[in-house]
Formats: structure tokens, C-alpha cells, sequence
């Protein structure tokens, strides 16, 4: 789900305050400040402070600018982000693994590793890794079935040691 969809799923699904999502939206999805989004939305940065603050509401014009403001700068990262494989495991799993990129036809997909110790720390890993950016997870069994619920990416399952490869080529095929 996009930063934008959040925004409107918090607003009129939830029910939250503007400000307060509004706020979260530019600072910690976005990660920048007021005037960044001011520059890039052609808002004055008054008025956004306004808003953020409760003081006033945005007209619809001005809330249809926000929002595809936020399209714009989401759909701007996308593009210069490159798309990789997450990669969930142990130690002695990750320590396997002899490539850091895999090839599909000619597009190159790089694999991220997330180390965990635990079944709380794999979940809370994919969840990260979707933050980061991953385009898919490749994962143990005994946590897969949990992770597929809570990520919108593809996830594989691992197998015994030689169907890593084999996962994450599978991977990569989907998501190119």
C-alpha cells in the first residue's frame, strides 16, 4: 500500500485527524521536512503548517495537491530505487548463499539479507524488508504461511540448503 493510499485509508476508513497523519505522511513515509514538501507540492509552507497544526482545513483543490504530490514523490523513488529479493533466515542459512545479485534474462536483481533468531524477528524482518523496498521474500517454512499474511510482496518458501538458489530465481522470474 502507498504512502497516498494509507493517508486515505487513515483518514476515512479510520477515521484519524488530518494533522496528525498528515504530519506522520511527510516526516516518516516521505522523510522530509515541511519546506521539501512545500517546494515539491506548490503549497505555501504557511499554509501546510495551518493545516498540520489544526488550524485550518484544506480545500479540496489543496488536498487533491497533496495528494498527488505524494503520488509523484512515491512514484519518483520507486523508479530510482532498484528492485531486490529479501532474504529471511538464520546465520548459518544466509552464510550459504554465494551471491549477493541473481540474473534474469538481462536485468540483474539484487538479494538483501535480514538475519534473524527467532519466529518474531522473521515476521518483523519481512515487514521491514517491504519497508525497504523489496520487490519479493524468500523465507523459512515454519514462518511463510505467517509472513504471506502480513506482506503484500511474493514470498518462497526455502527448502533443504539447495533450493535456496532455486527460490530466489524463482523470485526474480516473478518480479521481473
Amino acid at each position: 500500500m502507498t504512502a497516498a493510499d494509507e493517508l486515505l485509508t487513515e483518514l476515512f476508513v479510520q477515521d484519524q485527524a488530518l494533522p496528525a497523519v498528515l504530519t506522520k505522511t511527510i516526516k516518516q513515509k516521505l522523510g522530509m521536512s515541511v519546506g521539501e514538501f512545500s517546494m515539491h507540492s506548490g503549497i505555501p509552507v504557511s499554509t501546510l503548517y495551518k493545516i498540520l497544526s489544526g488550524e485550518r482545513d484544506p480545500n479540496l483543490r489543496t488536498f487533491r495537491r497533496i495528494l498527488s504530490t505524494i503520488r509523484a514523490i512515491e512514484g519518483a523513488e520507486a523508479k530510482t530505487k532498484r528492485k531486490f529479493i529479501a532474504i529471511i533466515g538464520t546465520r548459518s542459512v544466509l552464510d550459504e548463499i554465494e551471491q549477493m545479485s541473481i540474473a534474469v534474462g538481462d536485468r540483474t536483481i539484487d538479494i538483501k539479507e535480514y538475519a534473524v533468531t527467532g519466529i518474531e524477528e522473521a515476521i518483523i524482518s519481512a515487514i521491514q524488508a517491504e519497508r525497504d523496498g523489496a520487490a519479493a521474500l524468500v523465507c523459512a517454512p515454519i514462518v511463510s504461511s505467517t509472513i504471506e499474511k502480513v506482506v503484500t510482496i511474493p514470498v518462497a518458501t526455502i527448502r533443504p540448503k539447495s533450493s535456496i538458489t532455486r527460490a530466489l530465481e524463482l523470485m526474480a522470474r516473478k518480479i521481473s
